[in-house]
Protein backbone atom coordinates (compact mmCIF):
# COMPACT_ATOMS: atom_id res chain seq x y z
CA UNK A 1 0.00 0.00 0.00
CA UNK A 2 2.91 2.36 0.70
CA UNK A 3 3.95 2.21 -2.95
CA UNK A 4 0.46 3.04 -4.19
CA UNK A 5 -0.39 6.54 -5.29
CA UNK A 6 -2.80 8.60 -3.22
CA UNK A 7 -5.36 8.39 -6.03
CA UNK A 8 -5.16 4.59 -6.03
CA UNK A 9 -5.47 4.38 -2.23
CA UNK A 10 -8.45 6.75 -2.11
CA UNK A 11 -10.13 4.91 -4.99
CA UNK A 12 -9.60 1.56 -3.25
CA UNK A 13 -10.94 2.93 0.04
CA UNK A 14 -13.96 4.50 -1.66
CA UNK A 15 -14.74 1.37 -3.71
CA UNK A 16 -14.27 -0.99 -0.75
CA UNK A 17 -16.47 1.15 1.49
CA UNK A 18 -19.16 1.41 -1.18
CA UNK A 19 -18.98 -2.33 -1.88
CA UNK A 20 -19.31 -3.22 1.81
CA UNK A 21 -22.17 -0.77 2.21
CA UNK A 22 -23.94 -2.20 -0.85
CA UNK A 23 -23.44 -5.82 0.23
CA UNK A 24 -24.69 -5.06 3.74
CA UNK A 25 -27.71 -3.22 2.38
CA UNK A 26 -28.50 -5.99 -0.10
CA UNK A 27 -28.13 -8.61 2.64
CA UNK A 28 -30.61 -6.79 4.86
CA UNK A 29 -32.99 -6.17 1.97
CA UNK A 30 -32.84 -9.77 0.78
CA UNK A 31 -33.44 -11.04 4.30
CA UNK A 32 -36.43 -8.79 4.73
CA UNK A 33 -37.65 -9.33 1.18
CA UNK A 34 -37.54 -13.12 1.57
CA UNK A 35 -39.95 -12.97 4.46
CA UNK A 36 -41.97 -10.34 2.66
CA UNK A 37 -42.36 -12.52 -0.44
CA UNK A 38 -43.63 -15.47 1.56
CA UNK A 39 -45.99 -13.22 3.50
CA UNK A 40 -47.26 -11.86 0.19
CA UNK A 41 -47.91 -15.39 -1.09
CA UNK A 42 -49.96 -16.13 2.03
CA UNK A 43 -51.98 -12.93 1.62
CA UNK A 44 -52.69 -13.65 -2.04
CA UNK A 45 -53.73 -17.19 -1.15
CA UNK A 46 -56.11 -16.00 1.56
CA UNK A 47 -57.60 -13.31 -0.68
CA UNK A 48 -58.10 -15.70 -3.58
CA UNK A 49 -59.84 -18.26 -1.35
CA UNK A 50 -62.06 -15.61 0.25
CA UNK A 51 -62.95 -14.16 -3.12
CA UNK A 52 -63.75 -17.59 -4.62
CA UNK A 53 -66.18 -18.31 -1.79
CA UNK A 54 -68.33 -15.42 -2.95
CA UNK A 55 -68.65 -17.02 -6.41
CA UNK A 56 -70.27 -20.23 -5.12
CA UNK A 57 -74.07 -20.29 -5.64
CA UNK A 58 -77.05 -22.67 -5.66
CA UNK A 59 -79.19 -22.44 -8.79
CA UNK A 60 -82.15 -24.75 -9.41
CA UNK A 61 -80.83 -27.00 -6.64
CA UNK A 62 -77.50 -27.33 -8.34
CA UNK A 63 -74.14 -26.10 -7.12
CA UNK A 64 -72.66 -23.48 -9.45
CA UNK A 65 -68.99 -22.32 -9.17
CA UNK A 66 -66.91 -19.68 -10.90
CA UNK A 67 -64.44 -20.52 -13.66
CA UNK A 68 -61.59 -19.47 -11.34
CA UNK A 69 -61.75 -22.94 -9.83
CA UNK A 70 -60.55 -24.41 -13.12
CA UNK A 71 -57.84 -21.88 -13.89
CA UNK A 72 -54.59 -21.17 -12.06
CA UNK A 73 -54.18 -17.47 -11.47
CA UNK A 74 -51.02 -16.13 -9.83
CA UNK A 75 -49.95 -19.72 -9.16
CA UNK A 76 -52.91 -20.44 -6.87
CA UNK A 77 -54.87 -23.69 -7.20
CA UNK A 78 -58.53 -23.68 -5.99
CA UNK A 79 -60.66 -26.72 -5.22
CA UNK A 80 -64.08 -27.36 -3.65
CA UNK A 81 -64.95 -30.17 -1.21
CA UNK A 82 -68.09 -31.27 0.59
CA UNK A 83 -68.25 -31.50 4.32
CA UNK A 84 -67.01 -35.09 4.33
CA UNK A 85 -63.90 -34.13 2.29
CA UNK A 86 -65.13 -35.44 -1.07
CA UNK A 87 -63.65 -33.56 -4.03
CA UNK A 88 -66.34 -31.69 -6.01
CA UNK A 89 -64.78 -29.11 -8.31
CA UNK A 90 -61.52 -27.32 -9.02
CA UNK A 91 -57.92 -28.10 -9.76
CA UNK A 92 -55.22 -29.73 -7.66
CA UNK A 93 -51.45 -29.55 -8.40
CA UNK A 94 -50.10 -32.60 -10.18
CA UNK A 95 -48.89 -35.28 -7.76
CA UNK A 96 -50.76 -33.86 -4.77
CA UNK A 97 -53.26 -36.23 -3.20
CA UNK A 98 -56.34 -35.16 -1.29
CA UNK A 99 -55.05 -36.81 1.86
CA UNK A 100 -54.83 -33.68 3.94
CA UNK A 101 -57.63 -33.05 6.41
CA UNK A 102 -59.77 -29.99 5.99
CA UNK A 103 -59.19 -27.30 8.63
CA UNK A 104 -61.19 -24.11 8.56
CA UNK A 105 -59.17 -20.87 8.53
CA UNK A 106 -55.76 -22.54 9.04
CA UNK A 107 -52.69 -21.68 6.96
CA UNK A 108 -50.49 -24.76 6.73
CA UNK A 109 -47.20 -25.64 5.08
CA UNK A 110 -46.92 -29.07 3.50
CA UNK A 111 -44.19 -30.88 1.60
CA UNK A 112 -44.97 -33.24 -1.25
CA UNK A 113 -42.51 -34.71 -3.77
CA UNK A 114 -39.75 -32.31 -2.68
CA UNK A 115 -42.13 -29.43 -3.25
CA UNK A 116 -43.35 -27.11 -0.52
CA UNK A 117 -46.88 -25.67 -0.56
CA UNK A 118 -49.06 -23.36 1.43
CA UNK A 119 -52.45 -24.93 2.15
CA UNK A 120 -55.45 -22.85 3.23
CA UNK A 121 -59.05 -24.05 3.85
CA UNK A 122 -62.24 -22.05 4.42
CA UNK A 123 -65.61 -23.49 5.52
CA UNK A 124 -68.60 -21.94 3.71
CA UNK A 125 -72.30 -22.47 4.43
CA UNK A 126 -74.52 -22.43 1.33
CA UNK A 127 -78.03 -21.01 1.10
CA UNK A 128 -79.55 -24.48 1.31
CA UNK A 129 -77.72 -25.12 4.57
CA UNK A 130 -75.05 -27.33 3.02
CA UNK A 131 -71.45 -26.88 4.22
CA UNK A 132 -68.58 -26.91 1.75
CA UNK A 133 -64.84 -26.31 2.00
CA UNK A 134 -62.81 -24.17 -0.37
CA UNK A 135 -59.14 -25.08 -0.45
CA UNK A 136 -56.40 -22.97 -1.91
CA UNK A 137 -52.82 -24.09 -2.61
CA UNK A 138 -49.79 -21.96 -3.57
CA UNK A 139 -46.25 -23.13 -4.28
CA UNK A 140 -43.59 -21.91 -1.87
CA UNK A 141 -40.85 -23.14 -4.24
CA UNK A 142 -42.08 -20.94 -7.09
CA UNK A 143 -42.02 -17.88 -4.85
CA UNK A 144 -38.55 -18.70 -3.56
CA UNK A 145 -37.28 -19.41 -7.08
CA UNK A 146 -38.46 -16.03 -8.37
CA UNK A 147 -36.74 -14.40 -5.39
CA UNK A 148 -33.54 -16.36 -6.07
CA UNK A 149 -33.60 -15.17 -9.68
CA UNK A 150 -33.66 -11.62 -8.36
CA UNK A 151 -30.75 -12.45 -6.06
CA UNK A 152 -28.72 -13.99 -8.89
CA UNK A 153 -29.43 -10.96 -11.04
CA UNK A 154 -28.17 -8.72 -8.22
CA UNK A 155 -25.03 -10.87 -7.80
CA UNK A 156 -24.35 -10.60 -11.54
CA UNK A 157 -24.77 -6.83 -11.46
CA UNK A 158 -22.61 -6.42 -8.34
CA UNK A 159 -19.21 -6.76 -10.15
CA UNK A 160 -20.39 -4.31 -12.80
CA UNK A 161 -21.50 -1.97 -10.06
CA UNK A 162 -18.10 -2.37 -8.37
CA UNK A 163 -16.24 -1.53 -11.59
CA UNK A 164 -18.48 1.46 -12.20
CA UNK A 165 -17.94 2.63 -8.61
CA UNK A 166 -14.16 2.19 -8.94
CA UNK A 167 -14.11 4.13 -12.23
CA UNK A 168 -16.26 6.95 -10.90
CA UNK A 169 -14.28 6.98 -7.66
CA UNK A 170 -11.02 7.22 -9.57
CA UNK A 171 -12.34 10.05 -11.74
CA UNK A 172 -13.68 11.87 -8.71
CA UNK A 173 -10.40 11.42 -6.82
CA UNK A 174 -8.40 12.48 -9.86
CA UNK A 175 -10.45 15.63 -10.20
CA UNK A 176 -10.28 16.35 -6.47
CA UNK A 177 -6.47 15.91 -6.43
CA UNK A 178 -5.88 17.93 -9.60
CA UNK A 179 -4.41 20.87 -7.62
CA UNK A 180 -1.97 18.43 -5.97
CA UNK A 181 -0.84 17.22 -9.41
CA UNK A 182 -0.42 20.83 -10.51
CA UNK A 183 1.66 21.55 -7.42
CA UNK A 184 3.83 18.47 -8.10
CA UNK A 185 4.33 19.48 -11.75
CA UNK A 186 5.17 23.03 -10.66
CA UNK A 187 7.81 21.80 -8.19
CA UNK A 188 9.34 19.56 -10.87
CA UNK A 189 9.51 22.49 -13.30
CA UNK A 190 11.13 24.63 -10.64
CA UNK A 191 13.67 21.88 -9.93
CA UNK A 192 14.49 21.36 -13.60
CA UNK A 193 14.48 25.02 -14.67
CA UNK A 194 15.55 26.62 -11.37
CA UNK A 195 12.77 29.13 -12.00
CA UNK A 196 10.80 30.25 -8.95
CA UNK A 197 8.42 32.29 -11.12
CA UNK A 198 6.43 29.11 -11.89
CA UNK A 199 2.97 28.93 -10.28
CA UNK A 200 0.21 26.35 -9.91
CA UNK A 201 -2.07 28.78 -11.74
CA UNK A 202 -5.57 28.46 -10.30
CA UNK A 203 -8.54 30.06 -12.02
CA UNK A 204 -10.54 32.76 -10.28
CA UNK A 205 -13.35 30.28 -9.72
CA UNK A 206 -10.94 27.81 -8.13
CA UNK A 207 -9.45 30.53 -5.92
CA UNK A 208 -12.92 31.37 -4.59
CA UNK A 209 -13.74 27.69 -3.99
CA UNK A 210 -14.11 26.41 -0.43
CA UNK A 211 -12.24 23.23 -1.37
CA UNK A 212 -9.38 22.70 1.12
CA UNK A 213 -7.03 21.40 -1.60
CA UNK A 214 -7.56 24.52 -3.69
CA UNK A 215 -6.77 26.56 -0.56
CA UNK A 216 -3.58 24.51 -0.19
CA UNK A 217 -2.62 25.21 -3.82
CA UNK A 218 -3.31 28.92 -3.33
CA UNK A 219 -1.17 28.93 -0.17
CA UNK A 220 1.56 27.09 -2.11
CA UNK A 221 1.51 29.81 -4.78
CA UNK A 222 1.77 32.46 -2.06
CA UNK A 223 4.76 30.68 -0.55
CA UNK A 224 6.47 30.50 -3.97
CA UNK A 225 5.87 34.20 -4.47
CA UNK A 226 7.50 35.01 -1.12
CA UNK A 227 10.42 32.68 -1.85
CA UNK A 228 10.94 34.30 -5.23
CA UNK A 229 11.00 37.74 -3.61
CA UNK A 230 13.55 36.55 -1.03
CA UNK A 231 15.81 35.02 -3.68
CA UNK A 232 15.51 38.10 -5.88
CA UNK A 233 16.54 40.28 -2.93
CA UNK A 234 19.43 37.90 -2.23
CA UNK A 235 20.57 38.04 -5.86
CA UNK A 236 20.31 41.82 -5.89
CA UNK A 237 22.20 42.03 -2.60
CA UNK A 238 24.98 39.78 -3.92
CA UNK A 239 25.22 41.77 -7.13
CA UNK A 240 25.20 45.14 -5.34
CA UNK A 241 27.76 44.09 -2.73
CA UNK A 242 30.04 42.63 -5.39
CA UNK A 243 29.89 45.86 -7.39
CA UNK A 244 30.54 47.97 -4.30
CA UNK A 245 33.54 45.85 -3.28
CA UNK A 246 35.27 45.99 -6.63
CA UNK A 247 36.44 49.59 -6.19
CA UNK A 248 37.99 49.27 -2.70
CA UNK A 249 39.69 45.99 -3.67
CA UNK A 250 41.09 47.61 -6.82
CA UNK A 251 42.36 50.50 -4.68
CA UNK A 252 43.95 48.04 -2.27
CA UNK A 253 45.76 46.26 -5.09
CA UNK A 254 46.92 49.56 -6.60
CA UNK A 255 48.22 50.80 -3.24
CA UNK A 256 49.99 47.47 -2.63
CA UNK A 257 51.72 47.71 -6.01
CA UNK A 258 52.70 51.31 -5.25
CA UNK A 259 54.10 50.36 -1.84
CA UNK A 260 56.02 47.43 -3.26
CA UNK A 261 57.74 49.76 -5.72
CA UNK A 262 59.33 51.66 -2.80
CA UNK A 263 62.98 50.68 -2.39
CA UNK A 264 63.07 51.80 1.23
CA UNK A 265 60.85 48.91 2.43
CA UNK A 266 62.36 46.39 4.77
CA UNK A 267 62.06 42.68 4.03
CA UNK A 268 59.48 42.32 6.80
CA UNK A 269 57.36 45.19 5.44
CA UNK A 270 57.60 43.86 1.89
CA UNK A 271 56.51 40.40 3.02
CA UNK A 272 53.49 41.83 4.83
CA UNK A 273 52.43 43.99 1.87
CA UNK A 274 52.79 41.02 -0.50
CA UNK A 275 50.53 39.00 1.82
CA UNK A 276 47.93 41.80 1.75
CA UNK A 277 48.17 41.92 -2.06
CA UNK A 278 47.73 38.15 -2.28
CA UNK A 279 44.59 38.24 -0.15
CA UNK A 280 43.28 41.23 -2.11
CA UNK A 281 43.76 39.31 -5.38
CA UNK A 282 41.91 36.34 -3.86
CA UNK A 283 39.09 38.66 -2.82
CA UNK A 284 39.05 40.15 -6.32
CA UNK A 285 38.70 36.65 -7.73
CA UNK A 286 35.85 35.92 -5.34
CA UNK A 287 34.08 39.15 -6.32
CA UNK A 288 34.54 38.34 -9.99
CA UNK A 289 33.02 34.89 -9.49
CA UNK A 290 30.10 36.33 -7.51
CA UNK A 291 29.40 38.90 -10.23
CA UNK A 292 29.48 36.23 -12.91
CA UNK A 293 27.07 33.96 -11.04
CA UNK A 294 24.86 36.92 -10.19
CA UNK A 295 24.60 37.91 -13.84
CA UNK A 296 23.98 34.27 -14.73
CA UNK A 297 21.10 34.08 -12.21
CA UNK A 298 19.54 37.18 -13.75
CA UNK A 299 20.06 35.87 -17.29
CA UNK A 300 22.36 38.76 -18.18
CA UNK A 301 25.56 36.77 -18.67
CA UNK A 302 26.03 36.14 -22.39
CA UNK A 303 28.40 33.71 -24.09
CA UNK A 304 30.65 34.75 -26.95
CA UNK A 305 30.93 31.47 -28.80
CA UNK A 306 33.47 30.80 -31.50
CA UNK A 307 35.00 27.77 -33.13
CA UNK A 308 37.89 26.73 -30.89
CA UNK A 309 40.43 23.91 -31.01
CA UNK A 310 39.65 22.43 -27.60
CA UNK A 311 42.48 19.90 -27.86
CA UNK A 312 45.18 22.58 -27.99
CA UNK A 313 43.41 24.76 -25.41
CA UNK A 314 43.04 21.88 -22.93
CA UNK A 315 46.70 20.88 -23.40
CA UNK A 316 47.82 24.45 -22.63
CA UNK A 317 45.67 24.49 -19.47
CA UNK A 318 47.15 21.15 -18.36
CA UNK A 319 50.72 22.45 -18.83
CA UNK A 320 49.97 25.61 -16.84
CA UNK A 321 48.36 23.64 -14.01
CA UNK A 322 51.34 21.28 -13.89
CA UNK A 323 53.45 24.09 -12.51
CA UNK A 324 50.97 24.63 -9.68
CA UNK A 325 50.64 20.88 -9.05
CA UNK A 326 54.44 20.53 -8.65
CA UNK A 327 54.19 22.22 -5.25
CA UNK A 328 52.46 19.03 -4.02
CA UNK A 329 54.53 16.79 -6.28
CA UNK A 330 51.36 15.89 -8.20
CA UNK A 331 51.77 14.74 -11.80
CA UNK A 332 49.29 16.00 -14.41
CA UNK A 333 48.77 13.50 -17.23
CA UNK A 334 46.78 14.03 -20.40
CA UNK A 335 44.99 11.80 -22.92
CA UNK A 336 43.67 14.30 -25.44
CA UNK A 337 42.38 13.42 -28.90
CA UNK A 338 43.89 15.78 -31.48
CA UNK A 339 41.99 18.53 -33.30
CA UNK A 340 38.67 18.52 -31.46
CA UNK A 341 36.75 21.64 -32.45
CA UNK A 342 33.55 23.02 -30.94
CA UNK A 343 31.57 26.25 -30.61
CA UNK A 344 32.42 27.53 -27.12
CA UNK A 345 33.14 30.69 -25.19
CA UNK A 346 36.91 30.35 -24.89
CA UNK A 347 37.32 32.30 -21.65
CA UNK A 348 34.53 30.39 -19.91
CA UNK A 349 35.83 27.04 -21.17
CA UNK A 350 39.26 27.87 -19.74
CA UNK A 351 37.69 28.84 -16.41
CA UNK A 352 35.71 25.58 -16.29
CA UNK A 353 38.70 23.32 -16.95
CA UNK A 354 40.99 25.34 -14.66
CA UNK A 355 38.46 25.09 -11.83
CA UNK A 356 38.21 21.32 -12.24
CA UNK A 357 41.96 20.78 -12.41
CA UNK A 358 42.78 23.16 -9.54
CA UNK A 359 40.07 21.46 -7.49
CA UNK A 360 41.69 18.06 -8.25
CA UNK A 361 45.10 19.37 -7.23
CA UNK A 362 43.73 21.04 -4.09
CA UNK A 363 42.05 17.85 -2.85
CA UNK A 364 44.68 15.48 -4.26
CA UNK A 365 47.28 13.71 -2.15
CA UNK A 366 50.95 14.60 -2.33
CA UNK A 367 52.76 12.60 -4.96
CA UNK A 368 49.44 11.74 -6.57
CA UNK A 369 48.19 11.94 -10.13
CA UNK A 370 45.67 14.17 -11.92
CA UNK A 371 44.55 12.83 -15.26
CA UNK A 372 42.94 15.02 -17.94
CA UNK A 373 41.31 13.42 -20.95
CA UNK A 374 39.34 14.84 -23.88
CA UNK A 375 37.55 12.86 -26.56
CA UNK A 376 34.48 12.81 -28.78
CA UNK A 377 31.49 10.57 -28.03
CA UNK A 378 28.48 10.67 -30.32
CA UNK A 379 27.61 14.39 -30.61
CA UNK A 380 29.46 15.62 -27.51
CA UNK A 381 32.95 16.63 -26.52
CA UNK A 382 33.58 14.67 -23.32
CA UNK A 383 36.20 15.91 -20.89
CA UNK A 384 37.31 14.04 -17.76
CA UNK A 385 39.37 15.36 -14.85
CA UNK A 386 40.32 12.52 -12.50
CA UNK A 387 42.41 12.40 -9.34
CA UNK A 388 43.39 9.83 -6.70
CA UNK A 389 42.94 12.18 -3.76
CA UNK A 390 40.73 12.18 -0.69
CA UNK A 391 37.48 11.65 -2.60
CA UNK A 392 34.01 12.87 -1.62
CA UNK A 393 31.70 11.37 0.99
CA UNK A 394 28.15 10.32 0.13
CA UNK A 395 26.80 13.15 2.30
CA UNK A 396 28.96 15.79 0.62
CA UNK A 397 28.11 14.50 -2.87
CA UNK A 398 24.61 15.99 -2.55
CA UNK A 399 25.96 19.49 -1.86
CA UNK A 400 29.14 19.94 -3.92
CA UNK A 401 27.34 22.01 -6.57
CA UNK A 402 26.05 24.46 -3.96
CA UNK A 403 27.72 27.83 -3.64
CA UNK A 404 30.23 28.30 -0.83
CA UNK A 405 30.05 24.61 0.05
CA UNK A 406 33.39 22.92 0.74
CA UNK A 407 33.57 19.19 1.36
CA UNK A 408 36.73 19.46 3.50
CA UNK A 409 36.30 22.42 5.86
CA UNK A 410 39.62 21.63 7.56
CA UNK A 411 41.45 23.10 4.56
CA UNK A 412 41.52 26.86 4.84
CA UNK A 413 43.38 27.81 1.70
CA UNK A 414 41.84 31.17 0.77
CA UNK A 415 42.03 30.40 -2.95
CA UNK A 416 39.05 28.08 -2.66
CA UNK A 417 35.77 29.63 -1.56
CA UNK A 418 33.39 26.89 -2.69
CA UNK A 419 32.26 28.66 -5.88
CA UNK A 420 34.37 26.73 -8.40
CA UNK A 421 32.04 23.77 -8.95
CA UNK A 422 28.96 26.03 -9.03
CA UNK A 423 30.64 27.95 -11.83
CA UNK A 424 31.64 24.72 -13.63
CA UNK A 425 28.03 23.53 -13.55
CA UNK A 426 26.71 26.83 -14.91
CA UNK A 427 29.31 27.02 -17.71
CA UNK A 428 28.57 23.46 -18.87
CA UNK A 429 24.81 24.01 -18.84
CA UNK A 430 25.14 27.44 -20.50
CA UNK A 431 26.84 25.64 -23.41
CA UNK A 432 23.92 23.19 -23.60
CA UNK A 433 25.85 20.43 -21.84
CA UNK A 434 26.13 19.03 -18.35
CA UNK A 435 28.63 17.89 -15.74
CA UNK A 436 28.65 14.83 -13.49
CA UNK A 437 30.80 13.38 -10.73
CA UNK A 438 31.83 9.93 -9.52
CA UNK A 439 33.75 9.56 -6.31
CA UNK A 440 34.70 7.23 -3.48
CA UNK A 441 35.90 8.55 -0.20
CA UNK A 442 39.62 7.91 0.20
CA UNK A 443 40.07 6.78 -3.44
CA UNK A 444 39.60 9.91 -5.53
CA UNK A 445 37.08 11.64 -7.78
CA UNK A 446 36.21 11.83 -11.45
CA UNK A 447 34.46 14.87 -12.94
CA UNK A 448 33.05 14.55 -16.44
CA UNK A 449 31.72 17.42 -18.56
CA UNK A 450 29.81 17.18 -21.83
CA UNK A 451 29.84 19.99 -24.40
CA UNK A 452 27.81 19.55 -27.63
CA UNK A 453 29.42 20.45 -30.95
Amino acid sequence: MKRWTLKARLTLFYTTFLLLLTCTTLGILFSMSGRKVLASVKNQLENSVQKSVEEIEIEDGRLEVDNDFYSVEKGIYLSLYDESGYFLYGKVPYGIENAYALEDGTMREIKENKQKWYLYDVLYRLENGQNVYVRGMASINDAEESFQITMRFAVILLPLFTLAAAFLGYQFTKRALLPVKKMTDTVRQIQSDADLSKRVGLTEEQKESKDEIYHLAQTFDGMLEQLEMVFQREKRFTSDVSHELRTPVSVMLAQCDACLSEETLTDRQREQIELIAKKAREMAGLISSLLLLSRADEGRQKLNKERVNLSELTQIIAEEQQMIAEEKEITVRTEITLDIYAQVDESFYIRMVVNLVSNAVFYGREGGIVKISLQVKEENVVGIVEDNGIGISVHDMEHIWERFYRADTSRTDGSHFGLGLSMVKWIAEAHGGRVSVESREGEGSRFTFYIPF
